[in-house]
């Protein structure tokens, strides 16, 4: 398991073996080749959303230009009032769809 800083979170957020297969069978576009993105993305955030489908989950993104013709870098985090996050998936978007944004980089 690898743990990845999250300064929106003040912490860090587990991302687990079993996750990045998933992310890498369900969006190979994203992984392996753009892991440091991810770690950016959860980093420096563009953008913090309120999931609109998992009241304990927040989508972080960020774009990049020099991905395909630009898009950005999608990563949801589930959290427990524990204190515990961790990756539940990542995916590229040409355009973000949903949730109430929480915070946005001025």
């Amino acid at each position: 398991m690898t743990r990845l800083a999250c300064p929106f979170l003040h912490g860090e957020v587990e991302f687990t073996a079993e996750r990045e297969r998933h992310i890498r069978d369900r969006h190979p576009d994203l992984l392996p080749a753009h892991l440091d993105r991810v770690r950016q993305t959860l980093a420096q955030p563009d953008e913090v959303r309120r999931s609109a489908r998992l009241a304990n989950a927040h989508l972080f993104s960020r774009w990049f230009d020099n991905i395909g013709d630009g898009k950005h870098v999608v990563v949801v985090v589930a959290s427990e009032h524990s204190g515990r996050h961790w990756v539940m998936t990542a995916y590229l978007a040409r355009k973000l769809a949903e949730g109430a944004v929480e915070w946005k980089r001025n």
